[in-house]
């Protein structure tokens, strides 16, 4: 049994995480940092947590195994600069801050190195790190949608991508097109070919390319829905259908929560679980790959706990047997 910690406690993620951790075998809650509600019960911010935990929120910090950072993005560093934590935990930040910068020195001059945490990716590395940076949720479906093609180096011409993504997306924080009356029965492109994502999504697939790659161009679309990523990206192959099917099962042989769809997939089949499902097809001259996740899970807390049992030496599914709601 292992002691878990949560900074940043009131948010979506946080949420998530303490759903999924509350019925984790291995893992007792041992305290949710949050500085607006100290004193208040969890179940105040996250409601259906009512009759679950008796918890409370702590502007206290205590000695963990892991600690899960799920502040927002720049204030991961922050907290670590300004915090001397108790004990020796494990790190796995859910913010942006070390993706791209994974060396990171405390105020005592300690030395943090994470490791990008896409298990599809970097499994055994994850297995042996002490600091974790979670992927994004648009750079996690992406990535998955396009890693077996970086592999078997077929990403030679331009990549097109798009996008549609819940509003839960953009975090508790409100903002003009967060709330329900904009959303609503709305779409809209934002960031436009900018998405801060890309640059974590270039970096691992020309890693697993081994060289330089063509341009990823990605369309990101607020939906009028609460969660889940519904991506579609296609570039040019003179592959077959079976060859590139055979390409993407044998890529994800063994994969705990990717899979290869033979037939249409929907974003509803993944909400509320921590799977992708992939749709590999070829069209004339090209690959059309659809990848769907559920944000908020394989796209943040769900992949975190992921990345907690494969740390720890768990199964990696651990705490994660979860189903979508098909209607």
């Amino acid at each position: 049994m292992i002691t878990a910690g949560i900074i940043g406690g009131a948010g979506y993620t946080a949420g998530e995480l303490l759903r999924i951790l509350l019925r984790h075998p291995e893992t007792e809650i041992g305290f949710v940092h949050s500085n607006s509600h100290a004193g208040q019960p969890l179940h105040t911010a996250h409601s259906d947590l009512y009759g679950d935990t008796d918890a409370l929120f702590t502007d206290r910090l205590s000695e963990t195994d892991v600690l899960f950072l799920c502040t927002g993005h720049g204030k991961s560093a922050e907290f670590l600069a300004e915090h001397a934590l108790p004990g020796h935990p494990r790190i796995i930040d859910l913010s942006q801050d070390f993706r791209l910068e994974p060396v990171f020195r405390t105020r005592e001059g300690k030395r943090m190195e994470f490791v990008y945490g896409l298990p599809e990716y970097r499994r055994d590395g994850i297995r042996e790190a002490h600091y974790i940076a979670n992927p994004g949720c648009f750079a996690t479906a992406l990535q998955l949608a396009l890693l077996p093609l970086a592999h078997a180096h077929l990403i030679t011409g331009e990549v097109h991508v798009n996008g549609i993504t819940g509003s839960t997306g953009a975090g508790q924080s409100f903002t003009a097109t967060s709330h329900f009356s904009w959303r609503n029965n709305n779409i809209s492109i934002y960031k436009p070919f900018t998405h801060q994502h890309l640059k974590e999504v270039r970096r691992t697939l020309e890693a697993v390319a081994g060289t330089s790659l063509p341009e990823v161009n990605f369309l990101p679309v607020r939906g009028d829905f609460t969660r889940g990523i519904f991506l579609s990206a296609y570039l040019p192959t003179d592959k077959s259908q079976d060859e590139l099917t055979a390409l993407y099962r044998n890529y994800y042989d063994g994969a705990a929560f990717t899979f290869v769809s033979d037939r249409e997939i929907s974003l509803k089949e993944v909400v509320g679980t921590n799977k992708c499902l992939l749709r590999v097809e070829k069209h004339d001259n090209k690959v059309l790959v659809t990848s769907v996740i559920d944000n908020l899970l394989k796209g943040a807390s769900g992949q975190a706990v992921q990345n907690m049992n494969l740390m720890f030496g768990f199964n990696e599914k651990t705490g994660l047997g979860l189903k979508a709601i098909a209607f």
